[in-house]
């Protein structure tokens, strides 16, 4: 999901406890704001901390001045033939290429299994903002082809796309049978999305609440911690991509339930929405003497439910006759352009 839905998410969390509430009453906002923090810490250590630090086995770095599909696809197939030579995982770079202060050349990279190669395609120059320079796509027509000891099953739809700012991440995975799993961004969700890693941050507030002689705050903040770092895990456990749940004592990812992808509106907008719905009504619960009276089903149904409806039947209506269709796309690679659109 996006990062602002993991925020109010967190913040809905962290209002369920009642502490928060009543801190919140007297003028302190501390575990609201320890909450949303929580709440879109896991992608914060991931994107703004830990990727800069992932280490790589084969950097493939492209001359700006000598554009050449070749190069790349002779130093992507190294890296597979890499990981068949030593039998191990191998973290593959691929680096942007920056033509000028706002311009950049892009360029793919896909996996030929039928004919065991690598093949590298020039795309149009991009603008900073991903919008491609008309007439450059046709410039550099060449494509690079290089052989390969074992094909590459690629575990997502679309290819590797580079274009601005920092490259991605491809990590080549061995198979049983010789073959390789291709991973998108191996470092994104590998620790950080990990409900015991919520637990252990809660752990380092309750000891430093306690050497400040506040266990009973350092306890509520363990708590609330816990719950509102793990709604962050639960929600991109609905996509495809998974987490890694119980680093350290699991290793892999476990595959999500591939009910939705983290880019897709209405799911963002549910995310947003029923938080608020959960916030406005633990405010109204905790208050001594509420002018109107309703039910936790009652607020759902006004302001869930039943607009829900009447959008769906209008929707209905106005698009029944008009045929739509969806391109899917991949968890990871949505998360990584909303990361690079906010650099």
């Amino acid at each position: 999901m996006k990062g602002f839905s993991h925020f109010m998410s967190g913040v809905a969390v962290a209002s369920f406890c009642p502490w928060s509430i009543e801190a919140a009453l007297n003028g302190n906002p501390v575990f609201f704001v320890l909450g949303g923090a929580c709440g879109i810490l896991p992608d914060t250590l991931d994107f703004k901390f830990y990727r800069f630090f992932y280490r790589h086995d084969v950097y493939v770095e492209p001359d700006p001045i000598a554009l050449d599909p070749q190069a790349i696809a002779d130093e992507v197939a190294r890296a597979v033939n890499m990981g068949v030579d030593e039998r191990r995982y191998i973290r593959l770079k691929l680096s942007s290429i920056r033509l000028g202060a706002d311009y950049w050349q892009q360029y793919t990279v896909d996996f030929d299994n039928e004919n065991m190669e690598v093949v590298v395609r020039f795309g149009p120059v991009t603008n900073t903002g991903q919008v491609p320079v008309p007439g450059t796509a046709e410039k550099n027509t060449k494509v690079g082809r290089a052989k390969i000891k074992a094909k590459v099953i690629q575990t997502y739809d679309s290819s590797l796309k580079v274009d601005i700012f920092d490259g991605p991440t491809a990590g080549l995975a061995p198979r049983e049978d010789g073959n390789f799993d291709l991973e998108f961004l191996p470092w994104h969700r590998e620790w950080s999305h990990a409900l015991t890693i919520g637990f252990f941050l809660g752990l380092l507030w309750l000891l430093g609440c306690t050497l400040f002689g506040n266990w009973l705050m350092g306890v509520q903040g363990l708590i609330l911690m816990t719950g509102c770092y793990g709604i962050h895990v639960i929600e991109d456990q609905l996509g495809h991509m998974g987490s890694n749940l119980f680093y350290p004592f699991t290793k892999h990812r476990v595959p999500g339930l591939h009910w939705m992808h983290s880019g897709d509106g209405l799911p963002n907008f549910l995310a947003v929405w029923i938080s608020c719905i959960f916030i406005f009504w633990n405010l109204h619960r905790s208050m001594e003497a509420p002018q109107y009276h309703f039910g936790l089903l009652q607020l759902f149904w006004v302001a869930l439910i039943a607009p829900g409806l009447i959008f769906w039947g209008l929707r209905w209506l106005l698009t029944r006759k008009q045929g739509t269709d969806q391109l899917e796309a991949d968890d990871a690679a949505d998360e990584w352009n909303d990361m690079k659109s906010g650099n």
